[in-house]
């Protein structure tokens, strides 16, 4: 068999895996896009490992450490998801990502906080009701 073969198909695995990983939103697709551009690498190794004739099978065992680390990934990074899910109530990143912003708005000091266009009471009170808003979705 031609190394073209199956260096091809791993070529098309890591492209559709790089594709999944910049254009979806959603955090468990991307996930399984990651798990795609291993599953790429994976190919390449027990292809050149055939095609090297290599005594030790050296691309066959590193296989096998990469597959072992793609599980504990998936399984970790899933374990993130759910939590980040159950606290926010959604696993988009976009959307994470914004409220990742507004939550290190309010953690800032009233001194640096205040621009001047409101009063201190009105900015307590949105740090107020933004720290309720928090309390309430981890409960």
């Amino acid at each position: 068999m031609h190394l073209a073969y199956p260096a091809v198909l791993a070529a098309l695995l890591f492209c559709t895996g790089l594709y999944g990983v910049l254009a979806r939103r959603n955090a468990i697709l991307v996930l399984m896009s990651v798990e795609l551009m291993l599953n790429a690498v994976n190919l390449n190794l027990v292809a050149f490992d055939v095609w090297l004739r290599d005594a030790l099978h050296s691309g066959q065992a590193l296989t096998l450490f990469t597959i072992a680390i793609a599980a504990a990934e998936i399984g970790i990074g899933l374990a993130i998801v759910l939590a980040v899910y159950r606290n926010r109530g959604s696993s988009d990143i976009d959307r994470l990502r914004d409220t990742a912003e507004t939550d290190a708005a309010e953690a800032l000091p009233d001194d640096e906080s205040d621009t001047g266009t409101g009063t201190g009471a009105e900015d307590q009170a949105t740090a107020a009701a933004g720290k309720a808003k928090k309390a309430e979705a981890t409960a």
